[in-house]
């Protein structure tokens, strides 16, 4: 068990850890939801106060896990939650996020996500964010799979210097946003939030990870996991529906790559020479 998760900052000036716990894919699944529950439950006795969540898992299902598992503890939880493009106009972003508050049965989330861009215009989307936050429905408010472009645009509303995070598909595997992504966010202050930081498991069968574990004693899953969050300004949010990959996940923050741990990840996952476009799943 690490002894004190790291955190990095918001924009806002708020501190949050670099390990969360992510809950795509949960909820689908009646039989699941008691384990499901404790897993998450687990987490947050680890200290990996931030979950993520979204409208669209399992319809909402996400959400009503993470409901039974902050039950009692909601003010020591940062909760995520992310609207649909669909819904992301000025009248549909309240009736998500009131639904979402139902689902989630809190009063507020402390970060409500734009899920990826769409159809109606940002600066609509923005308008509305804005007014949920000052009705407090919302604490801050950021987006989800935005290219470095997408960000310009954004940054460059009316409010828009407001957003406080961008979550994106980025591990060893996708490394495209160190190119210009990654560097334009840290360059403002934005924090990037890694979902799938290990791959959907590709990782943690991948060799050349297995070899630098064994250094650590250690599982090729937490190698790859603690690069990420050895990234500055990015946090990870690893889904773990089992209490032992909870618990894995969160030793993760006590491997120390050496330079020489970075060397060889960079040979065996080089990373990016050019502009690649932002990958998504």
């Amino acid at each position: 068990m690490p002894s004190m998760i790291r955190t990095t900052t918001l924009p806002a000036g708020e501190a949050v850890p670099v390990l969360g716990q992510g809950t795509w894919k949960m909820g689908e699944d009646a039989r699941r939801h008691a384990d499901e529950v404790e897993a998450l439950k687990l987490g947050l006795d680890l200290g990996m106060k931030l979950i993520d969540t979204a409208e669209m898992y399992a319809s909402g299902g996400a959400e009503e896990v993470v409901a039974d598992a902050i039950a009692g503890c909601r003010d020591e939880v940062f909760l995520v939650s992310k609207v649909l493009p669909s819904n992301a106009s000025r009248t549909g972003v309240p009736a998500a996020c009131e639904k979402s508050l139902r689902h989630l049965r809190t009063d507020r989330i402390d970060l409500y996500l734009l899920h990826w861009p769409g159809s109606v215009p940002l600066a609509e989307t923005v308008e509305a964010f804005e007014a949920l936050r000052k009705a407090g429905k919302i604490r801050h408010w950021g987006v989800s799979n935005f290219d470095t472009h997408e960000m310009e645009e954004l940054v460059s509303l009316p409010d828009g210097g407001y957003v406080q995070t961008n979550q994106i598909l980025y591990n060893l595997s996708q490394r495209g946003p160190e190119f210009d992504l990654a560097p334009w966010s840290r360059q403002r202050g934005i924090p990037l939030m890694a979902y799938s930081p290990v791959d959907q498991g590709v990782l943690a069968r991948n060799a050349s990870l297995e070899a630098i574990a064994a250094r650590h004693y250690a599982t090729a899953a937490q190698v790859a996991l603690a690069w990420v969050m050895a990234q500055d300004g990015v946090i990870a949010i690893p889904k773990a529906g089992k209490q032992e990959h909870v618990r894995q996940n969160a030793a993760a923050l006590d491997i120390k790559l050496t330079p020489e741990d970075f060397a060889d990840l960079d040979r065996a996952f080089p990373p990016p020479t050019r502009k690649q476009g932002l990958q998504m799943i």
